[in-house]
């Protein structure tokens, strides 16, 4: 049999790049696996778990609406409160270390490493645990939850802030260079121009974040409206629950529109 005989079949990938994907695949499928026999799921409380849920939702209604005015409204301006200024102790505590993590900005990779380093811990602990964290340092109340947000969002806005600042452009910048200007005005004038949609987009996505993730602090004690509904939980008190669930979905909804309207007239 001459060479021009021999059938030739195109396949898409090679028998390394096909024993890859099955490796792949496998070791997909034994995590997968491994997870559901570790979680232990009790089929008996999966199979009735539609039961249960159609329970609890007719315990829930009518909803108590006359909570709201004597209970819920205050915690839940709490809850904005705390949002919002842990928003912005974070913007204050993430522009620096955002401009130490930027690479144009810090050219030493000790600072960049540090500064990132800061940021991905920020990031890996989760808001609870930065709330649990300062409810035993400042005691329960809306300062730990404002501090546990702020905490929690600085690894956030100083990551995206950091690679908004090494995405700009190096003509401005180096135009001001050429022309002798100082730091302080190369940044108000080459960078910040440049960043600054990035940065209010940023900023304003965080707060939306916030307004959410505030409103389950007061279940460890942070103050706002997690405390109520915590409260309503541990006494059964379900009408009241369904009150503060619909005060808190009323209150994400409002932020997200008005977050959309600022980022339409900002950016």
């Amino acid at each position: 049999m001459n060479a021009a005989t021999i059938e030739r079949r195109w396949r898409r990938h090679t028998p390394a790049e096909r024993l890859a994907r099955f490796a792949i695949w496998l070791t997909c499928v034994a995590a997968l696996v491994w997870s559901v026999r570790n979680v232990e799921i009790i089929p008996e409380f999966l199979f009735d778990a539609h039961v249960q849920m159609a329970d609890l939702l007719r315990r829930m209604w009518p909803p108590d609406l006359a909570y709201y005015p004597r209970t819920v409204h205050g915690a839940l301006i709490e809850t904005i409160h705390i949002a919002t200024l842990g928003t912005i102790l974070s913007l204050v505590m993430a522009v620096p270390v955002g401009l130490l993590a930027a690479r144009n900005i810090t050219p030493f990779r000790i600072l960049n490493d540090l500064a990132k380093l800061i940021l991905v811990a920020s990031r890996s602990v989760n808001s609870l645990v930065w709330a649990l964290l300062f409810v035993a340092v400042f005691g329960p109340g809306a300062l730990a939850g404002t501090i546990a947000i702020a905490f929690r969002s600085v690894g956030f806005v100083g990551k995206l802030f950091a690679e908004a600042v090494e995405e700009s452009g190096r003509g401005p910048v180096e135009a001001l260079r050429a022309s002798g200007a100082s730091w302080p005005a190369i940044w108000l004038k080459g960078y910040w121009p440049q960043v600054q949609p990035a940065f209010w987009s940023i900023a304003l996505f965080r707060w939306d974040i916030n307004v959410r993730e505030s409103a389950v602090l007061g279940l460890v004690g942070a103050g706002g409206i997690g405390l109520v509904l915590d409260t309503a939980m541990n006494f059964f008190q379900w009408t009241r629950v369904a009150t503060v669930l619909i005060a808190i979905f009323a209150v994400v909804v409002i932020a997200e529109i008005v977050v959309t309207q600022i980022r339409k007239r900002l950016i």
